[in-house]
């Protein structure tokens, strides 16, 4: 059984492996090996878009797409019949938790307004403290999967108050359903949004969706650029009514001319949360459990289905 990986570092981080597993590096879709006859086990490179689902065809013997991000948003709807979709749901709740808590703190704490006063070496006490602060607020976290469930218990010592939407609401859990987010989003001091982009969510956060964010109150998106509508967040932005935290842009890179840079309440990071030293451990970690459970004929996790 071939199986192909896109880091040499993989091969060392798989653990061991049935002695009828092969593996092979195959790293940017246009340097992949040239015999692709008998993979059956596909881990393509991060963040892989079009130029590597465009390869599912020139695999006849693929059973499996193991992606290695959270999202499979590029992937949905382009597998062949008979090929599994996995996505790598876990593996990224410790990085991007620590990139939404480390965000809200930065922002709220005024961290980028010490900063561009660093640069100009001057002493900025007057002009910003005192300053905000995470203790009391009110987090309303739109998207209650796992990445939404690590970040809740990272918050908790803060002493705040949670909301946790999902797509289908779970009372038995305390979670709502995102059809109660007009509802919801007047009451939040700070809203984080970790959806996966869908044709569902592409949008949701729309002119309506921030419009109804009360005064004062910081977005958070480490979801995907296009979950915003990034005409509309503009716009509610340079008003100076809200804040927010971006991870993610629509598009990406965003551009250098782009008015979102200049934006005093915005902070911005090159889609960096998942980006971290610990990741192809665990990564590959997964992929390995994903390989062993493949061989031995038994039932895949992280399966995905319509999306999520």
């Amino acid at each position: 059984m071939k199986v192909w990986i896109p880091h040499e570092a993989g091969l060392k981080l798989l653990g061991e492996l049935p002695p009828e597993v092969t593996v092979e590096v195959a790293g940017h879709p246009d340097k992949l090996p040239s015999d692709t006859a008998g993979v059956r086990f596909w881990v393509p490179p991060f963040l892989s878009g079009s130029d590597a689902t465009a390869l599912l065809h020139q695999l006849p013997d693929l059973e499996v797409v193991q992606l290695l991000s959270a999202g499979a948003d590029a992937w949905v709807g382009r597998t062949p019949d008979g090929v599994t979709l996995c996505d790598a749901r876990g593996v990224h709740d410790p990085s991007t938790a620590e990139w939404v808590v480390t965000a809200i703190l930065a922002q709220l704490r005024a961290f980028p307004v010490f900063a561009r006063a660093q640069a100009r070496r001057e002493w900025a006490f007057d002009a910003v403290a005192p300053t905000d602060e995470l203790t009391g607020k009110r987090v309303l976290i739109v998207g209650a999967g796992s990445i939404g469930t690590a970040v809740r218990d990272r918050l908790a010592p803060f002493d705040v108050d949670f909301t946790l939407v999902a797509r289908t609401a779970r009372p038995e859990q305390g979670v709502y359903g995102v059809e109660e987010l007009p509802r919801l989003l007047p009451d939040a001091d700070v809203v984080v949004v970790l959806v996966p982009l869908t044709e569902q969510t592409r949008g949701l956060v729309d002119a309506a969706f921030l419009a109804a964010m009360r005064d004062g109150a910081l977005l958070v998106n480490a979801a995907r650029g296009p979950v915003a509508r990034t005409e509309a967040l503009v716009a509610e932005l340079a008003t100076g009514r809200i804040s927010a935290a971006l991870d993610v842009t629509d598009p990406e890179p965003l551009p250098a001319d782009h008015p979102l840079w200049e934006m005093p309440n915005v902070l911005l990071t090159p889609h960096v949360a998942g980006s971290v030293r610990g990741l192809l451990p665990r990564a590959y970690r997964l992929v390995g459990d994903q390989v062993r459970r493949f061989a031995a004929g038994q039932p895949l996790i992280n399966t995905v289905v319509d999306g999520y």
